[in-house]
């Protein structure tokens, strides 16, 4: 399997074919699950377990998911690009039908009953032919374990199920509603250490020296941990390790080249840093005759987002234990399988010559956020401080400044378009192309000789930092998702440049270059709606042949009484459309702004189509999550930084959106269960963006085309229209 594309495609059976992979029977009353794709928030865990309880026809409190570890868990790659369900459950559900045949073909077979007679309730075993009874733990079913996932085996039909598409409670969330242990920052290991790191924010910068004689003097009990550029803390309680990092702070002296673009000049950085092109689609005439079309107008215009930080609300955390024959790690990481691989290749040369020790990583729950933020940097920082701790377990936790400063960035993005649309207002041909870096330098993915974590290239012999690749477009692309449009345009054009230098760490962030390319394709529509005098969505359905397109448009702005209200000074009412990745959920998002003093969502109206819905709640809370995170992309969030430094290093200086600024948000679901699910968590981003253009366009009549659409980019364009 291609790198880059673990845990994009759907190889989770075929990877994990055997159905001990999957399932295991070591208590009763109770069938325990097994999966590679962790919980990060989305709801995950819930889900899996109303298909496994469905086919097996269990209680949902009867199906135990188990903890993902390397050690026991299938692997299915990394949890991202909103795939769970469409892959991984996928897998559970024939793995579950294969495992309810095996079971009903074992009692048929002790009891000489026929299988039509055979009925399973809560996993017990009964004939209706007679009295024999039985349950899946007195079958003994151990040694079916041993046997493949069939194909063969059918999964239930939409009518027969009883968990699936009902709005199951979430299971994982009520010790975290209760304050109970929930996330990684509670785990607790004896005789652990605490560790913190002191790092600038700046991936070029060289440690010059450090006074470890007056630190020692003055902290005689805290280790001191240097290797090269990475320097660090160890002490036996976390509030000593976080004064005497501070103090070593002070003590240290570093080289902060002058190598980070120009904030200012962003799109100057982006056309002209060294790139690598690549046509991504060209669709239609390979010539521009139909530029000449009698009457035909050009339309052009550029986007442009800035540097996203992650923004977890709890900073990043990890756990390390290295003994002489095992390197446990615990994580909340993404990809736990690819951080074992990483983490191999940082053993097998400290351990040269020498026997390896097993690498085990452990998933716990981070209260973090979707995409590559700083969970993988965190353990390799964890891992270097358990190698000096002698045996002892070590707990590192990040800072706020190094959270916002110093974790891979979602890149700085810029789309420029070109358009030529007929007299009648019919688009003949569209020319996109894109700038960016790389979205991807997730662990696991790197070139042979790099290594993704922050730690490792400032070591003493160090890797090189790779730059960020795309995943390829067969898995949805990075930079050029959604860059393809599905509309129906004469001739379509896409090329994109992914720069080859990365003077700011950058990786993947939520819905990828999807959010960007949508927010500028669905603004550029609007623009050429207005000034070809069409209703903007008349202008998208003319150009959609896709019924399910035509129902979530449909159903997004037939759900806001206020679209056709009569105008108010300033408020105004903006729309956008997207099927994610062009293979994914079908999202309409039709919003309502104020603009005053600042700029305010006040209502949202969401269609979505994911087909067979497994939990009606949880496709909810991914659609609204999604549209509260891009209203706080949109109109706040971005990274800043000077020539030397990431200057982004407190709330203070990097602001998310509040729960005072959050809007009403309803979301419809479209359900289809005779079709096949499909991933709902980062189908609202990019149509929620370029909604809230569209309706600042409305109410104002300005075109802001720079993210985030601050009031004062607001003011200056009111300033210079």
């Amino acid at each position: 399997m291609n790198a880059l594309a673990r845990g994009f495609s759907s190889g989770s059976l075929p990877a994990n074919p055997q159905l001990k992979q999957w399932l295991s029977f070591d208590r009763e009353g109770l069938v325990t699950l097994k999966v590679g794709k962790v919980e990060i928030g989305q709801g995950i865990t819930t889900a899996l377990q109303q298909i496994a309880a469905d086919e097996l026809d269990l209680r949902i409190d009867q199906v135990h998911m188990a903890s993902v570890s390397t050690d026991d868990s299938p692997d299915e790659g990394v949890t991202s690009g909103s795939y769970s369900v469409q892959h991984s459950g996928a897998a559970v559900r024939q793995a579950c039908a294969t495992l309810r045949a095996l079971a009903v073909a074992a009692f048929c077979e002790r009891f000489g009953e026929e299988a039509q007679s055979v009925r399973v309730q809560e996993g017990r075993v009964h004939s209706t032919a007679s009295v024999h009874h039985s349950s899946y733990w007195e079958l003994d079913m151990h040694p079916l374990l041993e046997q493949a996932v069939s194909a063969d085996a059918t999964p239930k039909q939409h009518a027969q199920l009883t968990l699936v598409g009902r709005s199951v409670p979430r299971t994982d969330l009520a010790r975290k509603v209760f304050g109970q242990p929930a996330f990684i920052h509670d785990l607790v290991l004896p005789q652990m250490l605490h560790g913190r790191v002191v790092r600038v924010p700046n991936p070029a910068a060289r440690l010059r020296s450090v006074d470890e004689e007056s630190f020692r003097s003055a902290w005689p009990g805290v280790m001191l941990v240097r290797d090269g550029s990475f320097l660090a803390v160890l002490a036996e309680r976390e509030e000593t390790a976080v004064r005497a990092a501070a103090r070593l702070a002070v003590l240290a002296q570093w080289e902060l080249p002058a190598s980070l673009p120009d904030a200012a000049a962003l799109p100057g950085f982006l056309r002209q840093t060294p790139s690598e092109a690549r046509t991504v689609a060209k669709l239609g005439p390979v010539h521009d005759a139909l530029d000449g079309r009698a009457g035909a107008r050009v339309f052009e215009a550029g986007y442009l987002r800035p540097f996203l930080a992650h923004a977890s609300i709890g900073p990043s955390c990890a756990l390390a234990h290295w003994t002489d024959d095992c390197l446990e790690v615990w994580t909340h990481s993404q990809g736990i399988f690819n951080v074992r691989a990483e983490l191999a290749v940082f053993v097998q040369r400290e351990f040269a010559g020498r026997a390896l020790p097993r690498i085990v990583v452990h998933h716990a729950e981070g209260s973090g956020c979707y995409g590559h933020n700083p969970a993988d940097d965190v353990a390799f920082d964890a891992v270097l401080l358990a190698r000096a701790a002698r045996g002892r377990p070590v707990r590192v936790l990040w800072t706020r400044a190094d959270e916002l400063g110093c974790g891979p960035f979602g890149p700085a993005h810029l789309v420029e378009l070109r358009a030529v649309v007929s007299p009648a207002g019919a688009l003949l041909a569209l020319d996109q192309t894109i700038w960016s870096n790389g979205y991807t330098a997730r662990p696991g993915r790197a070139a042979p000789g790099t290594l993704s974590f922050l730690a490792a290239s400032a070591l003493e012999d160090g890797f090189a930092a790779p730059v960020s690749l795309d995943p390829p477009a067969s898995v949805g692309g990075g930079a050029d998702r959604n860059a393809v449009p599905l509309y129906d345009i004469g001739r379509v054009n896409v090329t994109a440049h992914r720069l080859l230098e990365m003077p700011l760490r950058t990786s993947a962030i939520r819905a990828l270059g999807g959010y960007t390319n949508i927010f500028a394709l669905e603004s550029f529509l609007d623009e050429i709606a207005a000034d070809t005098g069409q209703d903007p969505i008349a202008l998208r359905l003319n150009h959609l042949n896709d019924p399910r397109a035509h129902e979530v448009i449909r159903r997004a702005v037939g759900a806001a009484p206020w679209w056709s209200g009569e105008r108010e000074e300033g408020v105004g009412h903006g729309f956008a459309y997207a099927r994610y990745k062009n293979t994914g959920a079908w999202c309409a998002v039709a919003l309502r702004i104020r603009a005053a003093e600042t700029i305010q969502v006040l209502d949202v109206s969401a269609a979505v189509d994911v087909g067979l819905v497994v939990n009606p709640d949880g496709v909810r809370n991914q659609i609204e999550g999604g549209v509260v995170q891009s209203c706080s992309w949109t109109l706040k969030e971005a990274v800043r930084f000077s020539r030397t430094e990431v200057t982004t290093r407190s709330w203070g200086d990097y602001s998310i959106l509040g729960f005072s600024d959050a809007p009403r948000v309803e979301v419809a679901l479209v359900e289809r269960p005779s079709e096949p699910s499909v991933g709902a968590g980062e189908a609202a981003q990019g149509p929620t963006a370029a909604a809230i253009g569209n309706a600042v366009a409305h109410a104002l009549g300005v075109r802001i085309r720079e993210l985030p659409i601050t009031f004062e980019r607001v003011l200056s364009a009111l300033a210079s229209d």
